[in-house]
């Protein structure tokens, strides 16, 4: 496995490459969730690539980069062990040379809704990045996780609208056997609060069960009504948590509907401590 750190080095290795190529761009403190994108990219390209790069641009003032977990030595095992053939981990200076003048922007419509109405330019940093990783690397395929939905979604229009010649791969989100998501962020969690943490999984499953239900009985559901049952739900099973959002949204759009319907998708935020767990779930299975 190639490890490069500049773009140089980079350009000169994307050069010898020959045919498909997959691309993962990652913060790096890879867990398994990363490790099911490797897996798909390594088996479905002819080479795979990863880059390990902590954006400074996609976080607030009050945000955890300086404390974001950094474990280069256990990302590039994992890499290796998975048959990647190339990490890019560049320093931020190689990325950002000076302060971008030019800047790559979201719009509101998905970009200020959910995580984007709390992390204000969260998702333009995002965008700013992948952009550049895009140019850089020139994927055949690159891929990214369900869990983080609404970057996924705007990943993908990103693609559409810069005509960038790469498909978008959205790979299932990836939980442990309690539910729970698997994030980078997790490991900040005190072993009592990842006791709880699950109870958001249940709470969104609660959901699920409550609007096929509704479904299978013929009866319109307003999505206010099913939102605050979750809430409650999510409430009494871990009073101390802070419910930053719990919103149903079209899965393909992010708009709000008046009913619960067959695009339907649940987005949820909460704070465990100091601690923020994101996850969503589709109200209803559908190919």
């Amino acid at each position: 496995m190639q490890v490069v750190r500049s773009i140089a080095e980079l350009r000169a290795a994307r050069a010898q490459m020959s045919g498909q190529v997959g691309f993962v761009p990652t913060m790096g403190a890879l867990h398994a969730g990363h490790g099911r994108l490797i897996a798909r990219s390594v088996q479905e390209n002819d080479t795979a690539v990863v880059s390990l790069f902590v954006n400074p641009l996609q976080f607030g003032p009050n945000e955890d980069f300086e404390r974001y977990p950094r474990t280069e030595k256990e990302d590039l095992f994992l890499c290796e062990t998975a048959g990647v053939d190339l990490v890019f981990v560049p320093p931020v200076a190689a990325i950002y040379p000076e302060q971008p003048l030019v800047r790559v922007t979201v719009s509101s419509c998905l970009s200020g809704v959910l995580c984007g109405a709390y992390r204000p330019g969260h998702f333009d940093g995002v965008a700013q990045v992948v952009t550049i990783l895009f140019n850089l690397v020139r994927p055949t395929r690159a891929y990214f996780g369900e869990k983080d939905y609404q970057q996924l979604l705007i990943i993908k229009r990103l693609v559409a609208d810069l005509s960038f010649d790469v498909e978008i791969v959205a790979v299932p989100t990836v939980r442990e056997p309690d539910g729970l998501a698997l994030s980078s962020r997790n490991r900040y969690l005190s072993p009592e609060e990842r006791a709880k943490a699950s109870a958001l999984y249940r709470a969104l499953s609660f959901c699920k069960e409550r609007a096929e239900q509704a479904r299978f009985d013929r009866i319109a559901l307003p999505i206010e009504k099913l939102e605050e049952e979750g809430r409650l739900f999510l409430s009494k099973e871990i009073p101390e948590a802070r419910i930053e959002y719990f919103e149903i949204r079209h899965t393909d759009t992010l708009e709000r509907t008046r009913f619960v319907m067959n695009r339907s998708r649940l987005f949820a935020a909460i704070y465990l401590g100091t601690t923020r767990l994101i996850d969503n779930m589709a109200l209803f299975d559908y190919p």
